[in-house]
């Protein structure tokens, strides 16, 4: 049963990692050139931002930059599995770590508290472990409890100031999704995939 981020900090963000770990894993690496739902970048482009931005929201709520991943850096020429456990690990440390939670932290899209930041990220890795099971053709169905909490948070936080075209916006304009849908389909659809 899923609880509430404030009741159990980091249950919502350590089941993402480990929802997005577990699609991560199957990827060959005759995979990377394949395309993925996010029209600018391919599997190895979707590999290298999973592991990067992971860092990058552990520098935000812990206001270490130094914790952000190099730029340009290739995890998808390397052992990416490992290279995604470090980032997780350092990202369950930073919202982890006390008085994150209550932190305000400015971000591109605003300021929010820790807690608040938290949910974000979860979403953000969740997401794009489902764009990843999309592109290797694997079944997209993750973590059904946790997409439903997700999509609930997704709802309450994500305006149309946050949307916009591919590269120019956090997420693109809702897209329905088909009935029956899964709920990892129907979070994706509200992110702006095509499902």
């Amino acid at each position: 049963m899923m609880t509430e981020s404030n009741t159990f900090p980091g249950v919502e963000l350590s089941a993402a990692f480990d929802s997005t770990m577990s699609v991560l894993r199957k990827v060959e690496p005759h995979d990377l050139a394949k395309p993925t739902p996010c029209a600018s970048w391919d599997v190895r482009a979707l590999v290298n931002h999973v592991i990067s931005a992971a860092r990058w929201w552990a520098s935000m709520v812990s206001g270490d930059k130094g914790l952000e991943a190099a730029e340009g850096e290739d995890y998808a020429a390397g052992d990416f599995v490992a290279a995604y456990e470090e980032s997780i690990r350092v990202t369950l440390d930073a919202f982890g770590a006390e008085g994150a939670a209550e932190r305000m932290v400015t971000v591109p899209f605003g300021e929010f508290p820790g807690a608040a930041l938290e949910g974000f990220a979860a979403t953000d890795q969740f997401a794009h472990g489902w764009d990843l099971a999309q592109a290797l053709g694997h079944d997209t169905d993750l973590a059904p409890e946790l997409a439903v909490a997700l999509l609930g948070l997704a709802h309450v936080s994500i305006d149309d100031s946050l949307r916009g075209p591919d590269t120019e916006a956090s997420f693109g304009p809702e897209c329905a999704a088909p009935e029956g849908a899964c709920p990892a389909d129907r979070l994706a659809a509200f992110l702006g995939r095509e499902v």
